[in-house]
């Protein structure tokens, strides 16, 4: 049994634990609903896109344009969004399972964020037994990122797939739903296809009025109209998918700091039981042993 010099060191070193713990977990719940708020402040706004969208979906069908065209896959190239930083639970283990689930050899890979730009380079392709990946680049944004600095990293997934280097391009990141649940997501992002637009864009299905009324006139013509909106919807869908990363990150670490701080608890607790119970033992043989002392004397 261990003595109460050792159990006391342990205590302490726990309650450090804890406290450390729960300062982690009061910094993520801010930062969770900062970036909770960014999260949801840009749905509405993806709304629009799906009904512009239907608005101009005659002109989308008709009009072609390389962002819609359709090739055999021969390379595809997968932007992975990952965290920063560890100690969120199971949220990357999960995001890293996904990506098992869609790797082939000929995959090219960008990462954002530290942890996946570690994963990705010692990922083997299934069924490839000398495995290696093609990390092909890698970008860092922080918490406070702009659409703006997300864009270097939509504009190079649009210029890889213009210039013909790779065929199709989708994107996996952890979509945020709640503060305890965040999803796995994997999604086409290039080429886009007239369904993709309004599926992908409109989180609710277009009114009825809106699909059977009006007929709506596009200025300027569909060819032109579509080489702004297009790369727009490609930029919005890759920063919201980033936003929702950032959210799902900072919740699962909130989560996974409270753990710890009340499994922390639970120890001290126990510790602390245990403490008592080898200092009443101690104090016990010691008056046992006056005692006998006592009566030998006597």
């Amino acid at each position: 049994m261990a003595n109460t010099r050792d159990i006391r060191r342990r205590i302490k070193s726990v309650k450090n634990t804890a406290q450390i713990t729960k300062a982690m977990q009061m910094v993520a719940a801010t930062k969770m609903r900062r970036a909770q708020a960014r999260a949801v402040a840009g749905r509405p706004y993806a709304a629009l896109i799906g009904k512009v969208a239907s608005r101009i979906r005659p002109e989308v069908v008709d009009a072609g344009h390389p962002l819609l065209e359709t090739k055999p896959v021969k390379k595809r190239l997968i932007l992975v969004v990952g965290t920063d930083r560890g100690l969120c639970g199971g949220l990357n283990t999960n995001l890293f399972r996904e990506i098992h689930t869609r790797d082939r050899a000929e995959n090219l890979y960008v990462a954002i964020g530290r942890k996946a730009k570690a994963f990705l380079p010692r990922l083997r392709a299934s069924g490839v037994p000398t495995g290696g990946k093609n990390l092909i680049a890698d970008f860092e944004l922080k918490d406070n990122f702009t659409l703006a600095q997300s864009k270097v990293v939509s504009q190079f997934l649009i210029d890889k797939f213009l210039s013909g280097e790779v065929d199709a391009v989708d994107i996996v990141y952890t979509r945020f739903v709640t503060a305890l649940t965040q999803v796995p997501t994997a999604s086409g992002l290039v080429p886009v296809s007239a369904a993709e637009v309004l599926a992908k864009t409109a989180p609710e299905p277009v009114a009825k009025e809106e699909e059977g009324g009006a007929v709506y006139l596009s200025e300027p013509e569909a060819g032109e109209l579509l080489g702004s909106f297009l790369p727009a919807v490609i930029h919005f869908r890759v920063y919201q998918a980033i936003l929702d990363a950032r959210a799902s990150e900072h919740s699962a670490r909130m989560v996974a700091m409270k753990n710890a701080t009340e499994n922390a608890k639970e120890i001290i607790k126990d510790l602390t039981l245990e403490y008592n119970k080898v200092r009443q033992a101690s104090i016990t043989t010691e008056l046992l042993e006056i005692t006998t002392a006592q009566l030998a004397l006597g």
